[in-house]
């Protein structure tokens, strides 16, 4: 026999000890709305029978109070009470009362003098006697509606005065309607108000199931516990994962970020809630993450780290985008560039070399040491002196080391690489990685764009003005149509064909975030005097304090 299922077993068990309360969201919002509905219906039809029952009470006395505003106005009345010699049971005023009675279908019409004494009523026997309540109100000329108890018990009564044709009042007119007849009434009120609280319930009931199927069909049909428990799931996930999570609603408002996104992004919590263009600044980050650039694998750079970025809309208007962090992975990239040129450049200085001591080797065997020396010494002298004369004008060394590098590299390119006459740069730099990735860049995109130019060569220059920092670096490349001068510095964009393992178009878009990062600027225009390219960099604060001597671009102390 094949096992029973979990909702079969469950089903079971409540069948065995009871029915006890449902999990699932459908029947909880179901059994919740019937019983709002239910109760709303209940206490409606309890507010609408309360004052009915207040508003025909009212009614039964008005109506009361006419019939004996009505008896009272009969002259007869009051010209009997005048000149009869006491009450009578046969006697007119019981007459004409009992016609009045029978005539509206009131309970009694009672006819008393000033003394309280009834001229009339239903029951002959009570001629002659006092009335059972207070008539001192009516016989003072004033008219009274009120629910008493009576001789014939409950009754709605009105009582009104007896005035004779002079306006004096010599008796009273009281009428009661039995109060069962208003009791009637409301009663027979009750069928019809409950058939609209039953359509009211129904329609009702009908609306709640709708909403309960909708509210199941978008739970799946889950448990409360259940949706709290992802609810849970989904907050660990999100936080724990090393990919940055962003959520938008369909204004472009933050849902949700987690704690690698505030990272990446520069963040808080308390940015939820917020407008995405009002947390970011404006540029490729923020156009990405609203949707106003679109693709797979989209590269932008924030705070100078490289992410790659995807966004995927949701049902509701809104996205969801991730973030993933490039930066280790663009430096390493840049690194092998680096490593990749170095070996190149050495296999061609190994077959140089080769070439230098084949030529060396014969010049000794023909016996010409002269010319042997003479040639040695020029070879030598050549890098030494592109290493005496970056050092002599820069005076970071790592900024003097990687100029001599790419000099090597350049050379091998068959690129010349010149330092600039007005170059001095003191060793004063704050951050000399930062100055590092701005050169390293430039000069690599320099030697890219000049190699294959009929004068290949690339001018870099570096100048202090106070704390301010000016780099430039100049090609005889094709230079950069003005069109696209600003397009250069955004991230994607590029011209060449992108490396096996990464992607272009992060350099200069990382030149320029460094540069604004420091308060600086980044710029292109073309080169003076020929085609070509000029990169313009500004880099204020980017120097210490200058406490000592100033040197010469010889490097001596002034």
């Amino acid at each position: 026999m094949s096992a029973a299922r979990p909702r079969d077993l469950r089903a079971a068990t409540r069948w065995r000890i009871g029915w006890p309360r449902p999990r699932r969201v459908f029947s909880q919002v179901l059994l919740m709305q019937l019983a709002v509905v239910g109760g709303v219906a209940v206490l409606a039809t309890g507010l609408f029978l309360a004052p009915l029952s207040a508003q025909l009470d009212d009614q039964a006395m008005r109506r009361a109070l006419a019939i004996a505003q009505t008896t009272a106005a009969e002259r007869g009345l009051a010209d009997a009470l005048r000149t009869a010699s006491g009450p009578d049971p046969a006697g007119p005023v019981q007459t004409e009362a009992e016609r009045i009675r029978r005539t509206t279908g009131a309970e009694y019409v009672v006819v008393m003098d000033r003394r309280g004494v009834r001229w009339s009523h239903p029951s002959a026997a009570e001629i002659g006697k006092h009335v059972s309540t207070d008539p001192s109100q009516v016989l003072a000329g004033r008219e009274v509606m009120q629910i008493d108890t009576g001789t014939l018990g409950r009754s709605a009564r009105g009582k009104a005065p007896l005035r004779d044709a002079d306006g004096t009042v010599v008796g009273a007119v009281s009428v009661g309607i039995a109060y069962e007849n208003v009791r009637d009434r409301l009663i027979g009120a009750v069928p019809g108000l409950l058939a609209y609280a039953g359509g009211a319930l129904a329609v009702g009931a009908v609306a709640a199931y709708l909403v309960a199927r909708g509210l199941r069909r978008r739970t799946h049909d889950l448990a409360f516990s259940d949706i709290s428990a992802l609810l849970a799931e989904r907050e660990a996930m999100l936080h724990g994962i090393r990919e940055g999570v962003v959520a938008l609603d369909a204004h472009s408002r933050i849902r949700l970020v987690n704690d690698e996104a505030q990272r990446l992004l520069d963040l808080r919590a308390e940015d939820t809630g917020r407008p995405l263009d009002e947390v970011l600044p404006p540029g490729r980050t923020a156009d990405v993450l609203a949707g106003r650039v679109t693709g797979a694998d989209l590269l932008t750079v924030s705070g100078g780290r490289v992410l790659v970025a995807n966004r995927m809309p949701t049902e509701d208007g809104g996205a969801v985008a991730t973030l993933r962090d490039r930066t280790e992975l663009e430096q390493l990239g840049r690194e092998l560039d680096g490593t990749r040129g170095l070996i190149d450049a050495l296999r061609a200085q190994d077959h140089e070399h080769a070439n230098r001591l084949h030529t060396l080797l014969g010049l000794l065997e023909l016996g010409l040491h002269e010319e042997a020396v003479e040639f040695v010494t020029e070879a030598v002298g050549v890098h030494r002196a592109t290493a005496e004369q970056v050092t002599e004008r820069i005076h970071d060394p790592l900024l003097a080391a990687l100029l001599v590098g790419k000099a090597t590299v350049a050379a091998e390119r068959g690129v010349s690489l010149r330092i600039s006459t007005d170059t001095l740069l003191p060793d004063r730099v704050v951050d000399p990685p930062g100055l590092v990735t701005v050169v390293g860049n430039l000069v690599d995109n320099a030697l890219d764009a000049a190699s294959g130019s009929p004068d290949p060569w690339v001018e870099v220059g570096l100048t202090a003005r106070g704390r301010t920092v000016v780099l430039t670096v100049a090609d005889t490349g094709p230079g950069v149509p003005a069109d696209r001068r600003d397009l250069v510095f955004t991230e994607g964009w590029s011209t060449k064909e992108p490396p096996a393992h990464r992607k272009r178009g992060i350099g200069l878009a990382l030149v320029r975030r460094l540069a604004e990062r420091q308060g600086g600027s980044a710029r292109v225009d073309g080169r003076d005097g020929g085609p070509g390219a000029r990169f313009t960099v500004v880099l204020p604060e980017a120097l210490t304090e200058d406490t000592a001597v100033p040197l010469t671009p010889a490097g001596e102390r002034r």
